[in-house]
């Protein structure tokens, strides 16, 4: 009888050994070019397109090299990675060390941060290269739990021949990717692994359901900042005139005073005190409170001329845009479903309707209410740069595109039609 997908998945949970051979005989295949006994789970199947079309080593995949542990410690000490270690640990560490797996967390660059676990494991994982200060993304080592939850942005277990790199088939790995719960900015992934017999079904629930969990405490240290920083505002605001805001470090508001109340207002990449043109509100005076910056909104017109936008998609994982004008230039980083329409709208300057845009991302035009959602989020850190009815650049802004240099790298993440045409095409 043929097995499928799922049937292999079921089977590894007894009979792990028989499981890793059908998966080694699928993987020869695929790498052959001949038909397989069974079909590669769907994400596992998407993880070895890209491997292929990037060039990685099926045999031993590459090393990229170690970071310093000053650079690792540096790492350390500014990602929001930090806050969660505790929540990671208390819901992981003991069972892993139990159950013979490591925890392993990673930045969103794929660098190994932290490893914690069973002292065997952690040494059988050296020679894996799975160390401390190792880039374990996808393009480095290959289809694994760490880089390809990575890109695919969602929970991810790989089992024996899944891993790409025919090194890694003696082990199993489950890792789900942690997001900044007031963007969905990826932070990095939390990620449990092992040799191949200590697989268990089950362990993948086990790590999403704990990274959610240090999703919600990230949120309430968010939450608990604001309003500490709303309770310095408090006397500041009361004797201003005017419009003006007070928002932390990364512009999420805590207080306004004489305008409408907006959840962040988009700073400069490295704010400072003094007069600087935002979006949102044209320009204005920045001054420093303890854990954030009082922004009041000056009278004075903006300065006229032509804005440059430029949207960069050079890069796997990280896509920004950047804003050039008379009064300055500041960059946002964008969201995936962000770099998919600002994509489509810098490729269609006349503007798209709701529906066009839909088609284009979906395939169905009928999705008007999930793009609608998506540009009223858009317009909150460009403003008056877009336009709508339809939607569409301003036509007072110049817009230039920053494609990769292999055009399969073009958001790779991505299902929407009309980027893997553009992929397809070889042409952006």
């Amino acid at each position: 009888m043929a097995l499928s997908p799922t049937d292999v998945t079921q089977l590894a949970a007894v009979d792990s050994a028989r499981a890793a051979r059908v998966l080694s005989e699928v993987r020869s295949a695929r790498l052959s070019g001949q038909r397989a006994p069974v079909a590669p789970r769907p994400v596992i199947e998407q993880s070895w397109g890209r491997m292929l079309r990037g060039g990685v080593d099926p045999e031993y995949g590459s090393r990229s090299g170690l970071l310093s542990r000053e650079e690792v410690q540096r790492r350390r000490e500014a990602t929001a990675l930090r806050h969660v270690l505790p929540v990671l640990r208390e819901g992981l560490v003991s069972v892993a060390d139990v159950a013979h797996h490591i925890m392993v967390v990673a930045d969103e660059q794929g660098r190994v941060l932290w490893r914690e676990g069973s002292s065997p494991v952690l040494r059988r994982a050296d020679g894996l290269g799975f160390q401390l200060g190792a880039d374990w993304r996808e393009e480095v080592v290959g289809t694994n739990g760490v880089g390809t939850a990575a890109v695919a942005r969602r929970p991810v277990q790989v089992f024996a021949s899944e891993h790409f790199v025919r090194a890694h088939a003696n082990w199993t790995c489950a890792g789900a990717p942690i997001t900044d719960p007031r963007d969905g900015r990826l932070l990095g992934v939390v990620d449990v692994s092992g040799p191949l017999e200590t697989m268990h079904p089950a362990t993948l629930a086990w790590v999403d359901s704990v990274a959610k969990l240090a999703e919600s405490r990230l949120r309430e240290l968010h939450v608990a900042a604001l309003e500490r920083l709303r309770a310095v505002a408090a006397p500041v605001l009361a004797g201003l005139g005017g419009r003006a805001v007070v928002v932390d470090r990364d512009g999420w508001t805590a207080a306004v005073t004489g305008m409408p109340y907006t959840n962040r207002i988009p700073l400069p990449t490295s704010p400072s005190a003094g007069r600087r043109w935002l979006p949102s509100l044209g320009l204005c005076a920045l001054e420093p409170l303890a854990g954030g910056w009082l922004v009041r909104v000056a009278e004075e017109p903006v300065p006229g001329g032509t804005t440059r936008i430029v949207l960069d998609l050079t890069q796997p994982r990280r896509w920004s845009v950047t804003v050039s004008g008379g009064a300055g230039s500041w960059s946002h980083e964008l969201t995936p479903r962000h770099a998919e329409l600002l994509y489509l709208l810098a490729r269609h300057r006349t503007g798209r309707s709701a529906a066009g845009l839909a088609e284009e991302l979906f395939g169905d035009p009928a999705r008007t209410v999930t793009v609608r959602a998506e540009m009223s989020r858009i317009r909150r850190y460009l403003g008056g740069l877009l336009e709508h009815r339809p939607y569409r650049f301003g036509e007072d802004t110049e817009v230039e595109v920053l494609l990769p240099a292999d055009t399969d790298d073009l958001l790779p993440h991505s299902t929407a039609p009309a980027v893997r045409a553009a992929r397809a095409a070889k042409t952006a």
